[in-house]
C-alpha cells in the first residue's frame, strides 16, 4: 500500500452529513457535496495490505477492494475506476445504498474501526463521472440473439448491460412509466438522487439497450408472446409481495403499506404530483417495522412535515459493539446504527415516548383503534422480550393519524394472468421462483435473477445476481461466455 502504516496513524473518518436543519428542508442527498474528496485518499491508505482480503468474500460482487484502495491512495483515479467497474456495473448505487458487508469483513475491523470502503467506492464512482472516465461500451458486433429482461431494478439493469455488451440485442420491459424499479419509485431521493439513475440509463441506451416502459407482462404483452419473440427471457421482477400485519383494526383508513407511501413521495419529486395524497404533513405517523424501508418512511415523513414520527421495532435495542461469541468476525453483526433519518428524527424530537432517534425497540403492535368515521387514531403496543412474549404491564398507546407497515416482502407477486402464472413457473416454500444453479427455471430459456429468486436482499446482491445470470444466459445462447460471474450459484448465504 502507499503507506504501510496508514491504518496505525490515520483514524477512520466518514463522509460528513449536512446539518439536520438544512437537509430536512430539501430532498437532496444528506451528505456535504464534495465533502469526501479531502478525506478519501487518507482513508483509502488505511487499507492494511492484509494478505487475505476477507472483504472479497464479504462482498457478493467480489469487488477488488484492496486494489482500488491502493490506486486511490496513489491518486490514480482512472485506474481505480477501471478496477471498480470491472466487478460492479453501478458503484454509485452500491456506494450510496449498500449496508457495506465488506466493512464487516475488513481485517482491520477485528480490533479497530474498518476501512471506509463504502465511502471510497462512491468517491471513485463520482470522480469517474466527473472526469469522463465512464463512457458507453457498445459491442463490436451483434450476435443475432435477442433477450427480454423483465424488470428494470438493479438486477435487471445489470443483466441487460452485461448481455448487451456480449453482443445480444436486449429489451427491458418495465410496468411503471419510468425505468429503475425501486431505485426510481421506493428509495427516497435523499438517499440517492435520481440523476445517478438517469445517467446510467443513458449509458445503457447508448450501448443499445431498449426500454419498454408502461408494459406489464400478462396484460400488455403475453408471456407466450415474449417467449416466441426472444431467444431468452430474464425475469428480474423483484420481491414485491408485501408482508401484512394481521391485527384488529387493520381495516381502518389511514393504514398503508410502506410501498404505497414511498413511491408517491418519489412521484412528487418527478413532478407527477403537486402533493402526495398520503402526505404525512401535520400527522402523527407510526411506522411498523425497524428495517431500512421503515427508516426511509421516517426520513420522508420528517421532510413532509409530520407532527410526530415513531418507528416500531419488534427486536430489542442492539448493542453498540460486536458480540464476538454470537456474531464473530467476519460475519455482519446486528449493531445499533444511526441512519441519517434517525439522526433527523432524534434531533427534531418528533417521537412521543420513544428513544431519542424516534425508535421504540421490543415493541409489538396489538391493535389499531379509530374514530367514528373509521379512520385510525391510535396504535396499541406492548413491550416484548427476546422470545417476543409480552411483558406484563408494558402496554402503551401512541397517537396515529397515519400508519405505515414496513415489514418486508415475501417474494414476487403471484397474480392470476401475471408472468409467473402464465409461464407456469414453480415457486419454492419460501415463496420465491424456483431455479437451478445456472439461474434457469423449468421453462427452457427463462431465467430468474435478483430478489425474485433470492428473496428480499441487498442492492449489491441484485447487481451480482444480474451479472451472474447474464453469464448463464450468454452461455446458454452461445455455448460459452466471456462474461464474468461474481457468484457461482444463487444459494450462497444471504448477507447481512
Amino acid at each position: 500500500m502507499a503507506d504501510p502504516k496508514g491504518f496505525l496513524t490515520t483514524p477512520r473518518r466518514e463522509a460528513p452529513r449536512r446539518p439536520v436543519g438544512e437537509r430536512i428542508k430539501d430532498w437532496d442527498e444528506v451528505y456535504v457535496p464534495g465533502g469526501l474528496l479531502p478525506l478519501i485518499e487518507a482513508q483509502a491508505d488505511r487499507c492494511m495490505d492484509c494478505g487475505i482480503p476477507f472483504c472479497h468474500e464479504a462482498c457478493p460482487l467480489g469487488n477488488l477492494i484492496p486494489e482500488w484502495n491502493d490506486l486511490v491512495a496513489r491518486d490514480d483515479w482512472r485506474a481505480a475506476s477501471e478496477r471498480l467497474h470491472a466487478t460492479n456495473n453501478f458503484p454509485e448505487f452500491t456506494g450510496r445504498l449498500c449496508p457495506a458487508p465488506c466493512e464487516a469483513g475488513c481485517v482491520l475491523a477485528i480490533n479497530q474501526p474498518a476501512v471506509t470502503i463504502k465511502n471510497v467506492e462512491v468517491a471513485i464512482a463520482d470522480r469517474a463521472w466527473q472526469e469522463g472516465f465512464v463512457t458507453a461500451s457498445p459491442p463490436d458486433r451483434l450476435s443475432g440473439r435477442t433477450v427480454a429482461v423483465v424488470g428494470s431494478g438493479p438486477a435487471g439493469l445489470a443483466a441487460a448491460q452485461q448481455l448487451t455488451r456480449a453482443g445480444h440485442t436486449v429489451a427491458v420491459y418495465e410496468r411503471d412509466d419510468r425505468p429503475g424499479g425501486l431505485l426510481r419509485y421506493g428509495i427516497p431521493a435523499f438517499k440517492i438522487e435520481k440523476r445517478h439513475l438517469e445517467r446510467r440509463l443513458a449509458q445503457l441506451r447508448d450501448e443499445g439497450v431498449r426500454f419498454r416502459t408502461s408494459t406489464q407482462i400478462g396484460r400488455d404483452v403475453t408471456a407466450a408472446g415474449l417467449r416466441s419473440r426472444y431467444d431468452a427471457v430474464v425475469l428480474a421482477i423483484g420481491a414485491t409481495a408485501r408482508r401484512e400485519l394481521d391485527v384488529p383494526g387493520r381495516e381502518l383508513a389511514g393504514i398503508h403499506q410502506a410501498m404505497e407511501y414511498l413511491p408517491l413521495a418519489d412521484r412528487v419529486r418527478e413532478g407527477d404530483l403537486d402533493v402526495s395524497p398520503l402526505s404525512a404533513a401535520g400527522r402523527h405517523v407510526v411506522i411498523v417495522g425497524g428495517g431500512d424501508t421503515g427508516a426511509d418512511c421516517l426520513g420522508t415523513a420528517v421532510r413532509e412535515g409530520a407532527a410526530s414520527v415513531t418507528q416500531l421495532d419488534i427486536y430489542g435495542k442492539p448493542d453498540d459493539v460486536r458480540d464476538d461469541e454470537a456474531e464473530p468476525w467476519p460475519t455482519y453483526p446486528k449493531l445499533y446504527r444511526l441512519s441519517a433519518a434517525h439522526e433527523e428524527a432524534g434531533e427534531l424530537r418528533t417521537a412521543p415516548a420513544a428513544d431519542a432517534d424516534a425508535r421504540l425497540f421490543a415493541a409489538s403492535t396489538l391493535r389499531f383503534t379509530g374514530d367514528a368515521q373509521g379512520r385510525v387514531r391510535e396504535v396499541h403496543l406492548v413491550e416484548v422480550d427476546a422470545a417476543r412474549r409480552p411483558r406484563p404491564g408494558s402496554d402503551r398507546t401512541l397517537p396515529a393519524d397515519l400508519v405505515l407497515i414496513a415489514l418486508g416482502f415475501t417474494g414476487p407477486e403471484r397474480r392470476t394472468g401475471g408472468v409467473v402464472d402464465e409461464l407456469g413457473l414453480a415457486v419454492t416454500e419460501r415463496g420465491v421462483l424456483a431455479r437451478d444453479a445456472a439461474f434457469g427455471t423449468q421453462v427452457p430459456g427463462v431465467f430468474v435473477a435478483g430478489d425474485a429468486g433470492r428473496g428480499q436482499s441487498l442492492v449489491v446482491w441484485a447487481i451480482a445476481e444480474g451479472r451472474a445470470a447474464a453469464a448463464a444466459v450468454d452461455r446458454w445462447l452461445t455455448g460459452d461466455t466471456r462474461l464474468p460471474a461474481p457468484i457461482g450459484a444463487h444459494d450462497r448465504p444471504m448477507t447481512p
